[in-house]
């Protein structure tokens, strides 16, 4: 899979490459925003990694960058990476619904194993959204339809959140994967999605966590 890499911190920068080139992947390395939509139309990259902050401005130039490089092309998967927990920026990757983005913290990459499943859920039009978001959300949000989910619901909803699949919810809570497909189907009918595409309703059921956050 060819992978596209901006991020201006170096170590960080060239630990990714290593990562993903060391398990077969084809890497290209930015260090900036500025040329970031050159890069993806001449690279053609299957998924854009990018920092949240880059030069010059360090605001929210890799995200809004990588936000405009999808529009243009909508089989682009983009993965995301900040320092801080920020739920508005993981509001706007999901906007569109359509899956294959994911917001992790980039003290998740040290564990490489569950960073390189977060890179094949999104390369494959999944979500990852770092535990720590996902945790926030749970305790910040306004009354609403989660309020409707039993504790277990909520926790499954916050698996979900992370991009787990039933097989691994039901690995994670030690529960059988008939009773997750269970919580799973009470979780869309009370938060008013089972009418969705098949699979577009894991994406509009983490939604709404981050449209419910304060």
């Amino acid at each position: 899979m060819r992978v596209l890499i901006v991020e201006d911190n170096s170590l960080l920068r060239e630990g990714l490459r290593l990562i993903l080139t060391g398990h077969g992947h084809d890497v290209d390395v930015l260090d900036t925003a500025e040329t970031m939509d050159a890069a993806v139309a001449a690279f053609r990259p299957a998924l854009l990694i990018a920092d949240v902050r880059l030069p010059p401005g360090y605001r929210d130039e890799g995200l809004r960058a990588a936000l405009a490089a999808r529009a243009r092309d909508p089989e682009l998967t983009v993965l995301v990476l900040s320092s801080y927990v920020e739920t508005s920026y993981a509001a706007e990757l999901l906007a569109d619904r359509r899956g294959g983005v994911g917001y992790l913290l980039k003290d998740r990459v040290s564990d490489v194993p569950s960073f390189l499943a977060a890179v094949d859920r999104v390369a494959a039009g999944g979500s990852a959204i770092d535990p720590e978001v996902v945790a926030k959300l749970l305790t910040s949000h306004r009354a609403g339809p989660l309020d409707s989910l039993t504790p277990r619901e909520t926790q499954v909803l916050r698996l979900v959140g992370q991009g787990l699949s039933n097989p691994g919810i039901a690995a994670e809570l030690v529960i059988t994967e008939s009773a997750v497909n269970k919580h799973v189907g009470n979780i869309f009918a009370k938060l008013g999605v089972s009418d969705a595409p098949s699979g577009h309703r894991r994406v509009r059921a983490v939604l709404m966590y981050l449209e419910n956050a304060n």
